[in-house]
């Protein structure tokens, strides 16, 4: 019988049994949370995942429990961040899975580049510990089917760096949504312009320098030589590390559609663009690039132009939810609602409400009470893998140039090779990919 996605994900949901029957983490210390510290380590400390980890340390009992990075600079320089500004000088690893061998270690951050997440988060798991991982939740659906697969089969507790899922303002816009105000909802728009999209300027491939560990760097990824300008975050513009504004940005702002609109697997899927503008620099994704997800009862689209920072409603990012009575655009730095225009002009139904920007710290926070708790956090694994998956479904579209129909294809298009591959992909240097 021919396994659609709609049917693997509704088995997984149903073999999960719920959340967190027996959590193997409350068994820890005799369920003492509540007055106990929390030790939580870091596994990528350069950029997002340090901010996580502060978030987290800024919370009452908990401390840092160890950094692990692969770039030694990086790690001295991050230990000496977290002793002058929390007091403690935490223990330092260049392999996390010496991190994951400390018994007293009760969470983790993970801050990888994506190509790590899922090895990182499934070994954390079966370690026993909580994680906090940064979306994309991993750069490929069949890492994500595992990471969710290990998360249910170890109980553990696992919060996804969406951090909308924690604000106040994208509560109160997803409200309204649903609230029905809008009316029936038949167009939803995702736009993303970015000049960071465009990638680095070429420069020559050089030896990695004596501070980093390049090749668990690459981890699981197939070789490439060293570049400077492939790291430090514009390793998102390769394949083997990420998938572009779309999986990057784009993550963000489909969850939010998500979490509005409900999660529904697109009857179809298809895409369009390439390096129309950056042939001269550092880049495999594209830097233009249209994707349309009919979702049955409305269309969802995305679009980037890199190097540009202009956009749809004269913003260079956001979401517009067009409705029969209004259209609700809503960025970072607020939102309002636009009724129908009438000429050159467009009734506004709902003046602009400033947005604060300030949800990183509220979603680590409640990652923190969820582990004290023993409940899912706000935007667990599952939520995280819709979202990367809905993006991953653009990125397939594109690389293949074939229309998807993910409702009724096997969950793993072993019906189109060329798609399946990116499916499930290979892993190097000896690393295996986890199996859901």
């Amino acid at each position: 019988m021919t396994t659609t996605r709609r049917t693997f994900l509704r088995r997984a949901a149903l073999a999960s049994g719920g959340l967190l029957a027996a959590p193997a983490l409350l068994a820890k210390r005799n369920g003492a949370w509540a007055s106990d510290q929390l030790r939580v380590g870091l596994i990528g400390c350069r950029s997002m995942g340090f901010g996580d980890l502060v978030n987290c340390l800024k919370q009452e009992g908990v401390v840092c429990g160890g950094l692990c990075d692969v770039d030694e600079e990086v790690l001295n320089n991050r230990a000496a961040d977290v002793e002058r500004d929390f007091g403690t000088k935490p223990p330092l690893y260049r392999d996390f899975r010496k991190m994951l061998e400390d018994p007293d270690l009760d969470a983790v951050v993970i801050g990888t580049p994506d190509h790590w997440h899922c090895l990182a988060t499934v070994l954390a798991c079966e370690a026993g510990k909580a994680v906090y991982v940064e979306k994309p939740v991993a750069n490929s659906i069949g890492e994500a089917e595992a990471m969710v697969a290990a998360t249910r089969r170890n109980k553990t507790i696992v919060q996804v760096g969406q951090q909308q899922r924690s604000g106040q303002m994208w509560q109160e816009v997803v409200a309204y949504v649903q609230a029905g105000s809008l009316g029936p909802i038949r167009r939803v728009m995702v736009w993303g312009n970015f000049p960071y999209g465009m990638g680095n300027p070429r420069i020559a491939d050089t030896q990695p320098p004596a501070h980093l560990d390049y090749a668990m760097w690459l981890g699981p990824a197939a070789d490439l030589p060293y570049n400077a300008n492939r790291l430090h975050g514009a390793w998102r513009h390769t394949w083997a590390f990420g998938g572009g504004l779309v999986t990057d940005w784009g993550v963000h702002l489909l969850d939010v559609v998500l979490w509005a609109m409900g999660p529904t697997i697109p009857k179809k899927v298809f895409a369009a663009g390439g390096i129309l503008q950056s042939q001269d620099r550092l880049i495999e994704t594209p830097d233009t690039l249209d994707v349309t997800w009919d979702m049955g009862s409305y269309l969802l689209t995305w679009s980037h132009n890199a190097g540009s920072s202009q956009g749809q409603f004269g913003k260079n990012y956001g979401i517009a939810f067009q409705g029969t009575e209004g259209t609700l655009v809503v960025n970072r730095q607020g939102w309002e609602v636009l009724g129908k225009a009438t000429g050159d002009s467009q009734e506004v139904l709902k003046p602009h409400v400033p947005g604060l920007d300030a949800d990183h710290l509220p979603h680590a926070a409640d990652f923190i009470q969820a582990i004290r708790a023993g409940r899912d956090p706000i935007c667990p694994i599952e939520k995280g893998r819709d979202a990367a998956v809905l993006a991953q479904y653009a990125v397939l579209a594109h690389r293949s140039g074939k229309t998807l129909y993910p409702a009724s294809q096997p969950a793993d298009f072993s019906d189109m090779p060329d798609v399946h591959r990116l499916v499930m992909p290979a892993y190097h240097h000896g690393w295996a990919l986890p199996r859901g």
